[in-house]
């Protein structure tokens, strides 16, 4: 099938109607950290291993955006929080600019939200504990791999990877200084939950003098 048939015939024919729930103002927590918690909880309560599954959205000094997905590893600090290397490229785009924002999506329960904040580093220790907490292997992955720079090959990878399992076999793996947690503190959070003929519902949390202010948006 060449790409003009399948986008006539596949992507373009693609057609799903929301019918699995509501959000309305009388529906929601004030805080929506609770809000956000609730939802959480409810799609891993269905069988979703990868609820905690976000993609987050940095910006590089020329304006580009660039995309990932990373896991979210607990809600504290007054964040989100996640774990990387310092030196890849969201690393370093947050470094130059530490404003970003991050995105769940739920088909099983056909919701998604939003969150847009400022970026924090996490203080070491708790990077330290996170890190002692990994299996063995991904606590060796995050010295063989200099994310986001270019190998040669796969072979290249493997093989530095090899060499890091024989230096650590016998001992403890340190966590890298290059390594370790951020925090996503947010000023904005919008709810989105799906609903028929493409009318969905769209609530937004914004602080406003120190406090979050509930909103309804346009679909």
């Amino acid at each position: 099938m060449n790409e003009d048939k399948l986008f006539e015939n596949m992507v373009r024919s693609l057609r799903k109607d929301f019918v699995k729930g509501q959000l309305t103002e009388s529906m929601v927590a004030a805080d929506p950290f609770l809000q956000f918690s609730g939802w959480l909880a409810t799609t891993l309560e269905s069988g979703n291993d990868l609820g905690n599954a976000m993609v987050l959205s940095t910006v590089d000094g020329d304006g580009m955006p660039s995309s990932r997905v990373m896991l979210l590893r607990d809600v504290s600090y007054g964040g989100l929080t996640f774990f990387t290397n310092y030196n890849s490229r969201k690393g370093k785009e947050l470094e130059a600019n530490p404003k970003a924002s991050v995105l769940f999506f739920w088909p099983d329960q056909e919701r998604q939200i939003r969150v847009q904040g400022t970026i924090e580093k996490l203080p070491p220790e708790e990077s330290d504990k996170y890190f002692n907490s990994r299996p063995f292997e991904s606590q060796v992955g995050a010295w063989a791999s200099s994310q986001s720079e270019i190998v040669a090959d796969r072979k290249e990878l493997d093989q530095s990877y090899d060499r890091m399992l024989v230096s650590y076999k016998d001992g403890e793996v340190p966590r890298p200084q290059h390594w370790g947690g951020y925090v996503l503190v947010p000023a904005y959070f919008e709810f989105w939950q799906g609903r028929a003929s493409r009318l969905h519902d769209r609530l937004c949390y914004r602080k406003e003098n120190g406090k979050w202010v509930i909103a309804r948006l346009m679909p």
